[in-house]
């Protein structure tokens, strides 16, 4: 794989091992715990990039797809436009800007039917997996070229490298978050 994507390969292989460092150590009731309803559980923050995956991996299909049938291919290093750099830069942890996640990527509301722990989990490493393999798709095609369409806006378009690096942003983000719950003093000790 071409340098750019091998760095992203390894960016999820860190997010993977430190997702499963945090998960390891909480009991259920942790796993499910809120402070309150407007605050997001450990599980609402890993669901929460579930239902992002599910939502941008077929956006990630069409842009790897499109810019190989249009001959789309560079080496790289890739340059990024400024719009995808500071849509990244905006997602990056420690959280200095707080966002509303669109209503395509809510997960369901503490008050709603929980899903098994076993099935978000698994569903987090599978989305793992499935990035890891968009990456070797896109082994080839220019980064900086070809573009992606965000789920949840039509307006907005990034970098193909940019998007993969947003993935990855945005996950350390909710994982910091999910750590920062961890961390709060009326957080459950059992």
């Amino acid at each position: 794989m071409a340098p750019e994507l091998e760095a992203f390969r390894e960016e999820f292989d860190a997010i993977s091992d430190d997702a499963d460092e945090l998960l390891a150590a909480l009991s259920d009731t942790q796993f499910y715990w809120a402070p309150n309803p407007g605050t997001w559980s450990v599980a609402q923050c890993l669901e929460h990039l579930n239902v992002t995956a599910r939502s941008y991996l077929p956006k990630l299909d069409d842009s790897i797809a499109s810019a190989k049938r249009w001959g789309v291919y560079g080496t790289g290093p890739f340059h990024y436009r400024w719009f995808s750099r500071y849509f990244v830069k905006s997602m990056e942890p420690p959280v200095r800007r707080r966002f509303k996640a669109p209503a395509i990527f809510q997960p369901a509301p503490q008050s709603a039917p929980q899903r098994k722990r076993t099935e978000i989990e698994a569903g987090f490493r599978g989305y793992q997996v499935q990035f890891v393999d968009r990456l070797r798709q896109a082994n080839g095609v220019d980064l900086a070229k070809a573009r992606v369409q965000s789920p949840a806006s039509r307006w907005i378009r990034l970098d193909l490298g940019a998007g993969f690096s947003l993935m990855t942003a945005h996950e350390r983000r909710h994982l910091w978050q999910a750590r920062r719950l961890t961390e709060r003093p009326d957080f459950p000790r059992t």
